[in-house]
């Protein structure tokens, strides 16, 4: 069925350009690009049944798209780029830095250049490196290149002090400062020195380091000991620099290598930046994916993430192609031109060598920071707090739900209808506190929860006395409907002091029971994450018993057949994966299964398929 607002494909333009989904409110939802505009979203505009779930929200949710047509995909991809940045919808994802970490930054943009420790980078001239991992890191490499290239690193106020008494500061007496401040070199001769910083900092090349000892050599042949001992301790302190980071790559390589994880509500990307074959910096990013996103397009996203403020390496290597490659390839080149660095920007993927070994240890950062991301928010107990807190006052509760369950109904095409209960304390799963329900028949899922809720009722009101905390608040997954289910069981079992919400899958809303308006959690809020993991447990849960029934539903039957034991029962299940898969397969995929005839495979077809003979 065609929703009135849906424009008529022949009214789309062809053209490359960017698109924007409206809610009833007129709030952006989300933002695309396309390089055919009609043909990208009339994929919208047809049934929602064969949509992922989040899509079909999306545009279930939406009530208006507008669209601007551009000249190319590249530009297409800036003007996206800058509208999420801009309008920051809820179904496009939204990247967040892991940590704060610190830089060495030299503002090039003053007329005295200035070395310092940045947390935070600003598009003013200043030139950045790093991320490191460690402050201590930042400061004791600026101090080692201070005694090589001794630029001014004081603050505006100092350096204002120093010229109104003409009298440098410490750094200046012991040779860390050139002490422009006083006129000791010029703006000129200062401005080269800081060239000479930003030059090793960007290359750190060998180069540098053979210079300062042919420097020493020639100081010390001409008797200059005073000279050579300082280009002497020059190189060491360079070498140190160089020291201190590893040799991942034997060419010496300026290349930024990405690693990528994901889970089903969230995803990490993690950078090594090798310079002249060394890391010099890592870095990751966590991001919840909302809308069902390919891996290669919330890649592209992530690399436009990283180069927002950092000019790119003329190589970036990452685990699989991203969406419009080229096109985001081009678009890096232009970053990269733009600060009057030369050569195109190549995005690769490493198959053997150096670079796809480093490329592992990449993603295993990632898949790192993802767990340490979903972990901490798991597991902060403020965090925790807060979340409960909010499910208090956003759902008009009396106390904070210090305990609460959480209901799935699960069913495989109106058959094998299951129930799952999950339950939370604190904000954490209490596992041995799981329940299973089997129910035998229900016209819709309705009917099933209530059917869940009914019977579970029953128990609770005999296990209220023995509870550290009482059940004071029941989540069920569904919208209206299933929460009005569940609102009857509650007002025909008597029990007082209980809450019934549910958490419908269109914008990840909360219901109340005959409410004309859902409750909007911010799409960041802790409490939402909270009930989000508690349905997504409970889907499992649910799962998890409706597939163990299948296998065992299926074992009964097969057992029952002459010449099949418990192994060959087994060994169909372990090929196969699932008891679907076995009764959907074919003769001669039955016969693949080691000690499974073509008798044998024959008789498991009649029996778990009597009206289908497949060959």
């Amino acid at each position: 069925m065609t929703a009135d607002w849906h424009p008529a494909p022949r009214s789309i333009p062809t053209d490359p350009g960017v698109y924007r989904f409206f809610d009833e409110n007129n709030r952006i939802l989300y933002v695309g690009k396309a390089k055919s505009l009609r043909n990208r979203l009339s994929t919208y505009f047809q049934s929602t049944s064969g949509m992922m779930e989040r899509t079909a929200r999306m545009v279930n949710t939406a009530r208006r798209v507008d669209w601007t047509v551009v000249g190319t995909e590249l530009e297409a991809l800036h003007l996206e780029f800058t509208w999420i940045k801009e309008f920051r919808p809820p179904f496009n994802i939204q990247f967040r830095d892991d940590k704060g970490y610190p830089y060495l930054a030299v503002s090039m943009g003053e007329e005295y250049p200035r070395a310092f420790l940045a947390r935070t980078r600003v598009k003013d001239g200043t030139a950045y490196f790093g991320p490191f991992t460690k402050s201590w890191a930042v400061r004791e490499t600026l101090d080692l290149l201070l005694s090589v290239y001794p630029v001014r690193s004081c603050e505006k106020s100092t350096f204002a002090k120093a010229r109104r008494d003409d009298r440098p500061c410490l750094l200046g007496d012991i040779g860390k400062c050139a002490a422009p401040c006083v006129g000791r070199v010029s703006a000129d001769e200062h401005r080269a020195l800081a060239n000479n910083f930003v030059g090793y900092m960007t290359r750190q090349d060998s180069s540098v380091v053979d210079e300062l000892s042919d420097k020493m050599n020639e100081a010390s042949r001409r008797q200059d000991f005073e000279s050579a001992a300082r280009f002497r301790d020059q190189r060491s302190a360079l070498r140190s620099i160089a020291e201190k980071s590893a040799v991942v790559l034997r060419d010496e390589l300026d290349v930024d290598i990405i690693g990528f994880a994901s889970s089903e509500l969230s995803a990490a990307i993690a950078i090594f930046h090798v310079r002249g074959g060394r890391v010099r910096g890592t870095r990751s990013w966590t991001v919840d994916t909302e809308l069902e996103m390919e891996p290669a397009a919330i890649l592209e996203q992530a690399i436009e993430n990283v180069y927002e403020m950092d000019a790119p390496p003329s190589l970036i290597d990452v685990p699989f192609e991203p969406l419009s490659a080229d096109i985001l390839a081009e678009s890096l080149t232009q970053r990269r031109v733009s600060t009057r660095l030369k050569g195109r920007v190549r995005i690769s993927v490493p198959q053997r060598g150096d670079r796809a070994t480093l490329m592992t240890s990449v993603t295993k950062n990632a898949m790192l920071a993802l767990g340490e991301h979903e972990l901490h928010r798991a597991h902060d107990f403020v965090a925790r707090s807060r979340a409960l807190e909010d499910l208090r006052d956003n759902l008009g509760l009396p106390e904070a739900p210090l305990r609460f369950e959480c209901t799935d109904i699960s069913h495989l095409g109106g058959t094998d209808i299951v129930g799952s209960l999950v339950v939370f304390e604190d904000g954490l799963p209490v596992k041995d506190d799981y329940r299973h329900f089997g129910i035998a028949s229900a016209r819709d899922d309705t009917e099933a929860m209530y059917q869940l809720i009914s019977r579970r009722l029953v128990r609770l009101a005999e296990e209220r006395t023995t509870m550290r905390y009482p059940t004071t608040l029941i989540l069920v997954d569904g919208g209206q409907p299933q929460v009005n289910a569940a609102a009857r069981a509650l007002a025909d079992s008597g029990l007082e002091g209980l809450a019934v919400v549910g958490l419908a899958k269109r914008l990840e809303e909360l219901w109340l029971p005959n409410s004309d308006f859902p409750v909007i959690l911010p799409r960041d809020s802790d409490a939402l994450y909270l009930v989000q993991r508690a349905r997504d447990e409970a889907h499992r849960f649910a799962l998890r018993y409706q597939r163990s029934k299948r296998t065992k539903t299926l074992t009964s039957t097969l057992n029952e057949l002459e010449g099949i034991g418990p192994k060959r029962v087994a060994a169909l299940i372990t090929h196969f994966g699932s008891p679907t898969a076995v009764r959907a397969a074919t003769l001669e995929e039955l016969c693949r299964v080691p000690g499974i005839g073509e008798d044998t495979a024959r008789r498991i077809l009649g029996t778990l398929n009597p009206s289908e003979t497949r060959e």
